[in-house]
């Protein structure tokens, strides 16, 4: 299976990247990981309604340029639908099994996502119904994945 992760800004912090580089390692056993990283706008304190939605279409716009039709896109949004872990990696065996090898999810910048990556999205996503930091997000993410995929192989991992 292939999994990207289509995310806004970079991570700056080297704990986050390197969280983000030791689940990478642990996944490669699993499915192909692939990271994209579009640029962020920068947002001024006192943006308005107009700016704000200008910013996330133009990051949203450079979320859609790099994403292929063929992938089924899960946007992680906080009114997304909520899934445990097992029924997370049920999701993932589902969508193998229906011929979806190409997986994507995508993470947006401070502002969130556009409403045109969440009118592309095939699934929205909630991990919880607080906010977190983007670069920590990542992380989430990634462990989440990979705990998926010792649930499906029936390997131990701690609860």
């Amino acid at each position: 299976m292939n999994i990207t992760l289509y995310t806004v800004g970079k991570i700056k912090e080297n704990f986050y990247r390197q969280a983000v580089d030791e689940y990478a390692k642990r996944l490669s056993r699993y499915c192909k990981l692939k990271i994209v990283e579009v640029a962020d706008e920068r947002t001024p304190d006192a943006a308005g309604e107009a700016l704000v939605r200008q910013i996330k279409d133009k990051e949203g716009g450079r979320l859609l340029a790099q994403i292929r039709e063929s992938t089924y896109l899960i946007a992680l949004v906080i009114d997304g639908k909520k899934l445990d872990s097992v029924a997370f990696s049920e999701k993932l065996q589902d969508l193998g099994l229906h011929g979806k090898s190409d997986i994507g999810f995508v993470i947006g910048g401070s502002l969130g996502l556009s409403d045109a990556v969440l009118r592309r999205a095939d699934l929205k996503l909630s991990f919880s119904d607080m906010t977190f930091p983007h670069q920590l997000m990542r992380v989430i993410l990634l462990e989440q994945i990979y705990r998926a995929y010792r649930i499906l192989n029936h390997e131990p991992y701690h609860k």
